[in-house]
């Protein structure tokens, strides 16, 4: 319920831009769920991951202590541009770029009235290093001739990232407002702290920017087949399956009882692979060339006399490091090993591995 307007005491011009702003609630209401909806549609289609994304509209008490300080410097309440604000808090500082690129597609920019207040370079200014745009709803995105003041009025977007958005808040907790309103040592940590969170907020972009190098080339050495130049990790790993390594043996493995093979992941092998001391891709490549011809041979007995018809995709590099571990002496404890850290530890895995002894130890490849 609204005051009576005359009760701030403001004079008639403020009290004109007040009422107005009463009568025009419903429209910076659809104002923001217009541009809620677009900024989100636009963040989802770009594939950008953000922390939040924040809107208000401006409180009544709140435009009154801007008009009693400010009233003077607007003709009206469409040149109050803040009446309607959204924030876009984002985890990197060139996402902010990606979504300022966004906003600029979806919006009409008052560009005199926006400012980016990450060129400021200012003691203490990191937390309020936002971009600031000023914009309208254009009219090729939303039009109503019964509401035309939808395409009028304007509103401010930040866009943030979330360590400059935490030290916002923190700056504004503790009320400082100027270095005379704190002592000097609290003033001088503070400031510290704000270059620390700078230069976090650089690193970890600097960090994913050089992760995601890192996974480019990966990609190509991977796709040029030099994997003898690829460090075997949980990325390199995972665009290594992407190329089907394990493929040309699960089926000839399925052809021994004509089965299909299901679809398992086997990304959770490298550490095994990783425990038995695999360095590179090129190690992996070098298993499956030395070892799938005895890998067969293990399948091949095992399924030979059942009428088992579906397979598992992870049969192949599953056979290839037993028969490995097998020809390489690891024995009994080193097949119980492999499955305590691929199952978990259990009773199971002691049987199966004293089973696989047992049948390997009859076959060809054990008695070379």
């Amino acid at each position: 319920m609204f005051e009576n307007v005359e009760q701030y005491g403001l004079d008639l011009h403020c009290t004109m831009i007040l009422e107005e702003y009463r009568e025009s609630v419903p429209v910076f209401e659809k104002i923001k769920e217009i541009a809620l909806n677009a900024i989100n549609r636009a963040i989802s289609e770009n594939g950008i991951y953000i922390t939040a994304l924040e809107s208000r509209i401006k409180a009544e008490q709140s435009l009154v202590g801007k008009l009693e300080l400010k009233g003077v410097k607007y003709m009206s309440l469409s040149d109050i541009t803040d009446i309607l604000g959204m924030r876009v808090i984002t985890f990197y500082t060139d996402e902010v770029d990606k979504i300022a690129a966004m906003a600029d597609r979806l919006f009409d920019i008052d560009w005199a009235n926006s400012v980016d207040k990450r060129k400021m370079h200012e003691l203490n200014s990191f937390g309020y290093n936002s971009l600031h745009y000023i914009c309208r709803i254009p009219k090729s995105m939303y039009f109503d001739p019964q509401m035309p003041q939808i395409n009028e009025f304007r509103f401010e977007l930040q866009m943030r990232t979330a360590l400059q958005h935490v030290w916002a808040n923190i700056h504004h907790d503790t009320g400082y407002k100027s270095g005379v309103e704190i002592p000097y040592d609290y003033l001088r940590n503070l400031s510290r702290l704000a270059g620390m969170l700078e230069l976090a907020d650089e690193q970890f972009s600097q960090i994913r920017t050089g992760i995601n190098d890192y996974r480019r080339q990966v990609q190509q050495l991977v796709s040029s087949s030099k994997f003898e130049e690829v460090p075997l990790d949980g990325d390199t790993f995972g665009s290594y399956l992407k190329i089907k390594p394990f493929d040309k043996l699960n089926r000839r493995i399925a052809a021994i009882n004509q089965a299909e093979v299901h679809h398992a992941s086997c990304v959770h092998y490298i550490s095994v692979l990783k425990a038995l001391g695999f360095k590179t891709l090129g190690d992996v490549e070098k298993l499956i060339h030395d070892y799938s011809d005895d890998a067969y041979k293990l399948a091949t007995y095992e399924l030979g006399n059942t009428d088992i018809d579906i397979i598992s995709e992870t049969v192949a590099i599953q056979d290839l490091l037993i028969v490995y571990i097998l020809e390489n002496g690891g024995g009994e404890h080193g097949l119980i090993y492999m499955f305590n850290t691929l199952n978990g530890p259990s009773d199971y895995n002691t049987i199966r591995a004293r089973r696989l002894v047992d049948t390997a130890s009859q076959l060809p490849f054990m008695n070379r």
